[in-house]
């Protein structure tokens, strides 16, 4: 019988003892957890911190971010400042880029570590998910993070890869998704969509009253695309002003990915900073 079997080494007898076994795993997690914090005591920062997390980027030089009146502090931002909901082209991919997966292998939640910020960009802010139902921050890499991946690469590239990654990416484990280029892209029921958007706080408008607060929130190109009684045909302008999938001829589901790629990260202005005015220590 396999029960009376001399154990044949230390791991087999390590195996038969319950006892023994959870004494080791505790001290191996024990001296993991140590060997992790430890050291975080001893850094003078790991982490890069921002005084003024959701600041309108655009509005620096222009006045103080922060200024006493009458011995309070005010800032002239709020959350949200910058931001604004997907048009109706890049809700169709965001949809389409959770329909296949992506996010199961794809974060995007650039952490506020150096290494982080050294390969994808900065950190994200909490506004830049304002307008995400659901969220995509996620927790697992497989693949790079795609939080600032808007505008890294052309058209062209995003295709290809999407097409065949590993003729762009040699060792990338990325699955194929050829049908995106061939199947065209279902708006039939893209204003229910951003309806039950709307349910959930995403401004989208569908009154006239609700289309002027977009103008004045957002300026009135933004408004134009958030409204619902003209989604599809906004929708249809933008695939052929973007072209994002090099094909004229229809709207693939490739063109509404390829636009929510593209704007990914894209929202947040952070080249008109230096370091200076946001990073330092608490």
């Amino acid at each position: 019988m396999a029960e009376n079997t001399p154990p044949k080494g230390f791991q087999d007898r390590l195996e038969r003892n319950i006892w023994a076994l959870l004494i080791v795993v505790a001290l191996v997690l024990s001296v993991g957890g140590l060997v992790e914090i430890v050291p975080l005591f001893y850094l003078k920062n790991t982490m890069e911190y921002n005084r003024y997390p959701e600041i309108v980027w655009s509005k620096v030089g222009q006045e103080a971010i922060v200024a006493a009146d009458a011995g309070v502090l005010k800032a002239n931002w709020k959350p949200g400042d910058g931001m604004r909901p997907y048009t109706a082209l890049e809700l169709a991919g965001r949809d389409i880029y959770q329909r296949e997966g992506c996010y199961t292998c794809h974060s995007q939640m650039i952490r506020p570590f150096r290494d982080e910020k050294e390969r994808y960009g900065h950190y994200s802010l909490a506004s830049e998910s304002m307008f995400d139902h659901p969220f995509q921050w996620g927790s697992k890499r497989t693949g790079p993070d795609l939080a600032r991946v808007g505008g890294k690469y052309s058209n062209e590239w995003q295709v290809q890869h999407l097409v065949a990654p590993r003729s762009m990416v040699p060792e990338s484990v990325m699955p194929n998704y050829p049908w995106l280029l061939s199947t065209p892209l279902d708006i039939s029921d893209l204003s229910d969509r951003m309806k039950a958007l709307r349910k959930v706080g995403v401004p989208y408008s569908l009154t006239q009253a609700e289309y002027d607060a977009n103008v004045t929130k957002f300026g009135e190109t933004v408004a134009k695309q958030l409204h619902i009684p003209d989604a599809q045909k906004n929708l249809i302008e933008q695939a052929n002003f973007g072209n994002y999938d090099g094909d004229r001829s229809g709207i693939s589901e490739m063109d509404a990915l390829v636009a929510y790629l593209q704007v990914l990260g894209t929202m947040v202005d952070f080249s008109k900073y230096t370091d200076d005015a946001f990073v330092g220590n608490r």
